[in-house]
């Protein structure tokens, strides 16, 4: 009997994806195990592999590199030898299952059918349910927007975040509330040019950093401070197997210091504040690809040269294109250095769901002040941007006083 081969969830939030190439042949024989084709989810292109045996067929009518895939959907079959193809038709096999929470991993197509609340999936006035995406789900909760009368751009009216997005700035009234967001329609062009198309990675860092500003209230604190001790103990580590970078080392600190701040590792929820039990540092890598945000996992129990091996091994990861979901999930703090481009300081765009990003400018030589006198030096800047939701201004200020004063001197406090 022929077996279906179908595009699986990469990561919780998927729904959608990317369907780049076969890497078996029509016709060729697939052993289970084997790798058999590559899709691009939210952020990453990832092999995927056959958990059975038998030969391909890939009908004429299956998706072709580039094509957006849906969860679910078939893109061909294995057949035993000698059997003939059942007939192919180009449709997404859809099912509904009971809602889970928005903050679970789970890798289930949820259906939210509840009424009751302000982000009901039924509509009551017609009496029919409306397909949504968790991500969907998600950001009409938390700005308390009814799914009822949105109109999904998806299969067969699955409503998706962008339809959530364009539903609030077109006005739509906050459900428990009298309150409505105000319209913000786009100014479209009138001078002549070109619609350059959107990849998939553009794509999502857009519908996430305009959630962002959406969900957060965000405000950017700046902090110079004396980078001369930070110069030195990184030149003291020079000529290890890997010598960590000053991004590592900020990494490190900042980790630590989150213990004692934990509202900055946290997120802001309907129901409150949300605090991470672990420090999950992501961290911004420019890529051909377009930008994306590693993780390294529980920062605050690894070693300095731990730390260096695993940013290593994420950056090349990240611009050869091999990440995968895992490796991109998870982050509960996000850090972003813009120093090797030369910039000095900015206002990096936190990244939901967290609270919290910490951005890196570059090492200036400038005079300072030591002892009375004026000499040459060097500086660094630091930009942290939190969600007021969260915590006020002077907590995070004193976070950011205490890593810019550690990282004076990192030998002191890396052990």
């Amino acid at each position: 009997m022929a077996i279906e081969i179908v595009v699986p969830r990469l990561g919780w939030s998927m729904d959608e994806g990317t369907f780049v190439e076969w890497l078996k042949a029509d016709g060729e024989s697939v052993q289970a195990g084997d790798m058999l084709f590559v899709l691009e989810g939210e952020k990453a292109a990832q092999e995927v592999e056959s958990f059975d045996s038998g030969i391909l067929h890939i009908p004429a009518k299956a998706p072709q590199p580039g094509e957006t895939v849906l969860v679910s959907q078939v893109l061909g079959f294995l057949l035993a030898e000698g059997e003939e193809p059942p007939e192919f038709t180009p449709t997404v096999a859809q099912k509904e299952t009971v809602a889970t929470p928005a903050d679970t991993e789970s890798v289930r197509d949820v259906v939210n059918v509840s009424a009751e609340s302000g982000v009901a999936g039924v509509d009551s006035k017609r009496g029919k349910r409306n397909i949504a995406s968790p991500r969907a789900r998600r950001l009409a909760s938390q700005n308390g927007i009814s799914l009822a009368g949105i109109s999904g751009s998806g299969k067969n009216g699955r409503i998706r975040e962008r339809d959530v997005l364009a539903a609030m700035e077109n006005g739509v009234a906050q459900t428990g509330d009298s309150r409505q967001l105000l319209q913000a329609d786009f100014i479209l062009p009138t001078q002549a040019g070109q619609v350059q198309p959107l990849t998939n990675v553009r794509r999502i860092t857009a519908e996430r950093m305009r959630a962002s500003v959406v969900q957060t209230v965000p405000v950017t604190l700046h902090k110079k401070f004396n980078a001369g001790g930070l110069i030195a103990y990184r030149d003291r580590l020079k000529g290890s197997d890997l010598t960590p970078s000053y991004n590592d080392i900020i990494m490190k600190l900042a980790a630590t210091l989150l213990r004692e701040c934990p509202e900055l590792n946290a997120c802001w929820t309907p129901d409150g504040v949300y605090v991470y039990d672990d420090v999950n540092i992501a961290f911004a890598v420019d890529t051909d690809y377009g930008l994306l945000a590693p993780v390294v996992q529980q920062v605050d129990r690894l070693l300095l040269d731990d730390i260096a091996e695993y940013t290593s091994e994420l950056i090349s990861a990240a611009r050869e294109g091999n990440l995968g979901e895992e490796q991109l999930k998870g982050g509960t703090f996000t850090i972003s250095s813009l120093g090797t481009l030369g910039i000095d300081q900015f206002t990096p765009v936190i990244n939901l769901p967290q609270a919290g990003i910490l951005g890196i400018g570059r090492i200036s030589e400038e005079p300072i002040v030591e002892n009375g006198q004026l000499v040459s030096g060097y500086t660094m800047s630091l930009s942290l941007t939190f969600d007021h939701q969260v915590l006020d201004g002077a907590p995070a200020a004193r976070w950011l006083q205490k890593l810019a004063q550690q990282l004076t001197n990192p030998n002191d406090f890396i052990s």
